[in-house]
């Protein structure tokens, strides 16, 4: 067993034990129990129970979400299509084409709860390290900002979700079972706090016996994430789509936030300066080399304890015949957004490209799409309209037909190599932050902030390493545009879709009354006839209340000082 899995499976068990010790009412101290002080005053202890605190990014690992499945934020946008139409492997379609499925009352896009438990705990092991650890104050303080670290992960997602959530600083405010939202402001500023400790006092890099573990680059970048949500919500809310007095920030903190986002990324890139991080040479490199410099704050797996089955879940069905699922594929509105090979922009209009549409794409296309004609594990991608194993069908002619439903697969983050992956399972690493995010967040920021020649040189930083040639326009909105552009191709299939477009508040447009598509491909002649057609079986529906998403009921029952946010 691997030293990473070892110190995970202990933590939990580490867990239990301070709970338990919790339950204890005796004054004196047992002599056949664990008890906080004696657990703390362990220096090993300590090292178990920040571990298992890292579990919590396992959550989301793969663009997941509580939901249950890989990509499936993804799946609620234009770029990928989940093919079955049950609930269950289906159900982010039944979200993504039913508003009225996300409701205070359901389960659906819930975090509420096991994102209290997890602040609880990290609230516990911050009140039991100042209190009975025997550390010096340098090593509190690295635990302290690694506890931080997950803790602002951990309301990042909170606040995502509802905008304005309940603070809970430390373990004095448990003794006050009722509390009220704060507002979403105040959110984003104690989520940017513990990532500017944690950036503060963690290592530019931790030993190999610490692999997986957050530094100062991680702080950073997920300060820099936080700055720039922040900031968006303050340009385009504007409280138009919710009047909670609560949610929302205020629009004159925008210029600051984004200033804010901008400083925090040059930290990052001032890092990759000194040789720390970089951009692969090879798309596909970054998420299968597991030493790859794009990689700021990744989760590792090791067979055959600590695994995923990303691969059982998207490859084509042509690799396991019979077992696969094919939960999601791209949609042509992702294939026709990868550009050419030299930069010009792809379009059905002209009579080349359309005859051969897959000729001459950019690299990150094929590393990220297998399209009819591909090349895969010594075989041949045949996506065409059919009745063979991987062919072409029509959404919702099977409720789980485990093939595409746009005439494409994913091939972004599987593993070409990995033929036994039924049994195995995969290993390949889940990169939560990466540098060519920072590069796109810094481009951003800094476009916001007027920055024009700083946003350029970021955009053409990554674009350059993409081997595209220099986009990078002249004035913000232009600056915006190519943004958006990249993060959609870049970013594909990373769960950042679907939030990019809430924080610009882009979703009720891009989201609704629409129908996405892909495209049946049929021979003709001596080429191919390809045809648009709806990857859809009804329109998406996203209203403008989905910016906040409801609190659960059941917790607004059990906490009498809270309110639901206005319009639920």
């Amino acid at each position: 067993m691997s030293k990473t899995m070892s110190i995970i499976k202990r933590s939990f068990v580490l867990a239990g034990i301070v709970l338990a010790a919790h339950g204890c009412t005796l004054d004196v101290t047992p002599t056949d129990k664990y008890t906080e002080e004696t657990i703390f005053k362990n220096p090993e202890n300590m090292e178990l129970y920040v571990a298992g605190l890292y579990a919590e990014f396992q959550t989301f690992k793969f663009g997941q979400f509580p939901i249950g499945y890989s990509n499936a934020t993804d799946a609620l946008t234009d770029i990928e299509k989940y093919t079955s139409s049950t609930s269950g492997n289906g159900t982010v379609n039944i979200l993504a084409m039913d508003a009225s499925r996300v409701n205070a009352a359901g389960p659906q896009l819930n975090y509420w709860s096991s994102g209290y438990a997890r602040i609880r705990r990290i609230n516990e092991f911050l009140s039991g390290l100042y209190k009975y650890a025997k550390l010096s104050d340098d090593a509190k303080a690295m635990y302290e900002a690694e506890a931080r670290f997950v803790r602002g992960y951990t309301y990042f997602w909170l606040v995502k979700l509802h905008g304005s959530v309940v603070l809970m600083p430390g373990l004095e405010d448990y003794k006050e079972k009722n509390r009220q939202r704060s507002s979403e402001e105040d959110c984003w500023k104690y989520i940017a706090a513990d990532f500017a400790y944690a950036a503060e006092k963690l290592p530019v890099t931790q030993p190999a016996t610490r692999t997986g573990r957050a530094t100062k680059g991680a702080a950073y970048g997920m300060l820099a994430r936080t700055w720039l949500y922040a900031a968006s919500i303050a340009e385009y809310d504007k409280k138009a789509y919710n009047q909670d007095p609560l949610t929302g920030v205020a629009a004159a903190s925008a210029a600051t936030y984004y200033q804010n986002a901008a400083a925090a990324a040059g930290e990052v890139i001032k890092l990759a300066g000194e040789g720390i991080y970089g951009l692969e040479a090879k798309f596909a490199d970054i998420f299968l080399k597991r030493d790859t410099k794009e990689a700021i704050f990744k989760l590792d797996f090791v067979a055959p304890q600590f695994t995923h089955q990303y691969d059982f879940g998207f490859t084509p069905p042509g690799d396991i015949p019979g077992q696969g699922m094919v939960y999601g594929v791209p949609t042509a509105e992702l294939v026709n957004e990868f550009e050419m090979a030299d930069g010009s922009k792809f379009s059905w209009s002209n009579a080349a490209q359309a005859a051969e549409p897959y000729k001459n794409r950019e690299p990150r296309f094929y590393a990220s799409v297998l399209y009819n004609g591909a090349s895969w594990k010594g075989r041949t991608i045949d996506s065409k309209a059919g009745t063979g194993i991987e062919n072409f069908t029509e959404y919702g002619i099977s409720s789980e037909p485990k093939r595409t439903v746009t005439g494409y697969y994913i091939k972004k983050m599987l593993d070409s190599t990995n033929i036994n992956f039924v049994q195995n399972k995969s290993i390949q690493s889940w990169l939560e932050l990466r540098y060519a995010e920072i590069l796109l967040i810094a481009a951003e920021a800094r476009a916001k902030s007027n920055n024009i020649g700083g946003a350029q040189e970021a955009l053409n930083t990554l674009r350059k390493a993409r081997y595209l040639p220099e986009n990078a326009p002249g004035d913000v909105a232009g600056l915006m545009k190519a943004i958006e552009h990249e993060r959609m191709v870049e970013l594909a299939f990373e769960g950042h879709r679907y939030w990019d477009l809430r924080r610009w508040r882009k979703a009720h447009t891009v989201l609704n009354g629409v129908r996405f598509t892909g495209h049946k491909i049929t021979p003709q002649g001596a080429g191919f006839k390809y045809e648009v057609v709806p990857a859809d079986n009804a329109n998406r529906q996203f209203t403008p209340a989905l910016y906040y998403i409801p609190i659960p009921q059941d917790e607004i029952q059990r906490n009498t000082a809270i309110t639901q946010i206005q319009g639920w």
